[in-house]
């Protein structure tokens, strides 16, 4: 058990260092939510109460998107490169790996996210009723849901450009169903009985919320819960998938 831990935080540091060089992609982890609140908050100047109902939303699809994209690809790369196979020769459980990748992974992810959503609040003027820690509390879990899914889908593609393939298989319907630009209800009863499968639209629903209720609700809590357990699925499943010779 201690060699499996300490293999597991040396993965993580191992990542992290390898991060650390890699300016671009630190860049766009923690810059780039930011610029497209930022672009956002500007094309809704003269309208704030627009402003105020979109943009905790998408505070949570931003990092959830990003932290797929950059988790898919680098494993991937750890993968296709060998990296990921000599690890598995050591005695270390699949789980274990895997609980490397998303320590790294999610700390980016927290980190992203909490930069991301004090600008919000602090820098672009946002006005919610409800408290501004669930707000943050649901940015940083659809960060990690989006790193979850990320190491998952990492198993199903050969190349870089495969990985990149899942956004329109496992992001945009997401997108579209979540209930950000059409609500739930207004939609064709089979796709909104679709939409209750799919992780975003509780994000988004939860983050919506803050926007009219003083205080967290049920759902709000419910929705936390779905995300969280979603991610959770999603490492496990990762681990299940995670193979002992490339091809």
């Amino acid at each position: 058990m201690k060699y499996h831990i300490k293999a597991t935080f040396g993965t993580t540091l191992r990542i992290l260092r390898q991060l650390s060089h890699d300016h671009r992609t630190v860049a766009m982890i923690f810059l780039v939510p930011i610029i497209l609140l930022s672009l956002l908050r500007w094309m809704y100047d003269d309208n704030q109460m627009i402003f105020n109902l979109i943009a905790p939303a998408l505070l949570g699809i931003f990092p959830f998107v990003i932290m797929f994209i950059i988790t898919s690809i680098t494993t991937l790369r750890e993968r296709t490169g060998g990296t990921m196979e000599r690890l598995m020769a050591l005695p270390i459980g699949r789980l274990d790996l895997v609980l490397g990748y998303m320590l790294a992974f999610g700390l980016l992810a927290i980190i992203q996210a909490v930069l991301a959503s004090a600008v919000l609040l602090w820098g672009l003027g946002l006005e919610i009723e409800g408290p501004a820690w669930f707000l943050l509390t649901m940015a940083v879990a659809d960060a990690l849901l989006g790193t979850a899914l990320g190491v998952f889908v990492s198993a199903f593609a050969r190349t870089e450009f495969q990985a990149v393939q899942f956004m329109p298989a496992l992001i945009f319907p997401q997108f579209l169903l979540c209930g950000l630009i059409l609500p739930l209800n207004q939609l064709p009863d089979i796709l909104e009985a679709t939409a209750y499968f799919l992780p975003l639209t509780y994000a988004v629903e939860a983050l919506q919320t803050v926007v009219s209720n003083t205080e967290v609700t049920g759902e709000a809590w419910r929705d936390l819960f779905v995300v969280l357990c979603f991610a959770v699925g999603a490492v496990l499943l990762g681990a299940l998938t995670l193979r002992r010779r490339t091809k």
